[in-house]
């Protein structure tokens, strides 16, 4: 089958998030303007800033309890992710038996219950996104692949995961696509969601609870006052404004971080995606899916990709971009040459849908670091705290993450308090040029691995002795 030109599906496709261009979209609250207090100060109003002012107002609903975001509520990462929502804290199984083996049990069942309670926290709260506990399906499109899916699967069940390793006839009875030699279902341990509307939702439930939010509020610095923090405020209309907080936390992510020490930690990627518009009946039939999963494909530089809840088909990935000195910049969310890249392997992945044209392209940053799961720490004399490095996975675990700073910021001893997880930190970038030769390296390595059968040269097997690592 011949495919169609990827420039013409994406001739009229929208230059924004999907996720965010719906007119269901809440209008913004007014920004700070002049000074305030709390007893807890959050910034960031992502998916890690919601999470942690709305479970600190339900341990507590006489906390005073204040979130600023410089944007509006889920506009960055969290508005406009691919809605895979993991129950792993440490970025896939294989990544935490690695790193942290003494307690990988303990952070499994954590893992699990962490999903468990971010279900019942929207249906308590009605939220509406579209979350459905489908799993996720991880195919193999190049046959060494299939030998990394029987490792995956015998190492799942020695954890109790309910998984199925499926042939190439198995995997496309559920997806069908030519490509697809076989898969691994992952059956209960992933969910899809709306991720925009998880923002909102997550939103309207802290304000409902009394949380106070000002959007539009970026943070300028942070400096001691006596027993307290003084957090510097600007607003959209350019108004100062400042907050007093007795402690604070810090959920800032990929962003230019407020604490000097991230920089070493957290390197900012752009990652990019395509939404098709909805497809026909007819198109859905050629394609099968339906279990709804969602599936990545197990290359070095993989595809994500989903169905939505009306129908369409985000396809994301492949190239993780990192600019030089950490730079994080609008004009970065378009990215043609990557855009023109995903269409063709979607078309590949799917000859079938040659009629089907894109709505919407878009990218954003993410935060990485070198063990590609969150670190924590606090600053100020534990006033403090703060989280980073969620590596895509931060739909589900920022909710553990913001319950990790809940216990740091009270300096309380707790179980999550002791995990290696929180008290460790990754090793640290290199700094600049060293930093950008060796992602640029590090990225060539991947792809080169990619088109010779999984082969890991020099450079990437160095990286897997230390402990270093780019992950796409």
């Amino acid at each position: 089958m011949n495919l169609p030109p990827p420039g013409r599906a994406l001739t009229d496709a929208v230059r924004a998030p999907y996720w965010l261009d719906r007119p269901e979209r809440p209008d913004p609250v007014p920004p700070l303007a002049g000074p305030t207090s709390a007893d807890l100060l959050v910034i960031g109003g992502g998916y890690g800033g919601l999470w942690a002012a709305l479970l600190a107002k339900q341990a507590d609903p006489g906390r005073d309890v204040l979130l600023v975001e410089a944007g509006t509520c889920g506009w960055a990462a969290s508005g406009r992710n691919g809605g895979f929502c993991a129950a792993s804290l440490t970025h896939g199984l294989a990544n935490g038996v690695q790193r942290f083996p003494d307690e990988i049990d303990e952070l499994e069942r954590l893992g699990r219950e962490n999903l468990d309670d971010i279900a019942a926290t929207v249906a308590a709260y009605g939220i509406d996104c579209d979350f459905e506990r489908t799993g996720e399906l991880a195919v193999a499109v190049e046959p060494y692949q299939l030998d990394g899916l029987a490792e995956d699967v015998a190492l799942a069940r020695r954890y109790g995961h309910d998984v199925s390793l499926l042939d190439a006839d198995e995997v496309r009875a559920e997806v069908d696509s030519p490509t697809y030699l076989g898969g691994l279902w992952d059956r209960d341990r992933v969910a899809m969601l709306d991720p925009a509307r998880l923002a909102w939702g997550l939103r309207r439930a802290c304000l409902d609870l009394g949380v106070r939010i000002h959007e539009h509020t970026r943070v300028t610095g942070l400096r001691r006052a006596g027993a307290a923090l003084l957090a510097e405020t600007t607003g959209a209309d350019r108004v100062p404004g400042a907050v007093r907080a007795d402690r604070v936390v810090l959920a800032t992510n990929a962003f230019p971080p407020l604490l000097r020490r991230l920089r070493a930690w957290v390197v900012p990627v752009y990652d990019y995606a395509l939404m098709t518009e909805p497809l026909t009946p007819a198109q859905r039939d050629a394609i099968g899916w339906r279990n709804r999963q969602g599936l990545a494909d197990t290359g070095n530089q993989f595809h994500y990709y989903r169905i939505t809840g009306d129908g369409r088909i985000l396809f994301g990935g492949y190239d993780a971009v990192y600019h030089y000195g950490n730079r994080v910049a609008p004009a970065l969310e378009q990215r043609d040459a990557t855009f023109t890249a995903l269409a063709t392997h979607f078309f590949t992945t799917f000859p079938q849908l040659a009629d089907v044209r894109f709505s919407h392209r878009w990218g954003g940053v993410i935060d990485t670091c070198t063990r590609f799961c969150a670190f924590f720490g606090t600053a100020y004399d534990g006033r403090l705290a703060y989280a980073g490095g969620y590596t895509g996975l931060g739909v589900g675990a920022t909710r553990f993450g913001a319950r990790v700073l809940l216990d740091l910021v009270a300096g309380a001893d707790t179980p999550l308090t002791r995990l290696a997880l929180v008290r460790n930190k990754p090793l640290p970038f290199p700094p600049e040029p060293a930093r950008a030769v060796g992602i640029g390296l590090t990225r060539w390595s991947m792809a080169r691995a990619d088109a010779h059968e999984g082969r890991r040269n020099l450079w990437l097997r160095t990286l897997d002795r230390v402990g270093l690592g780019f992950d796409s």
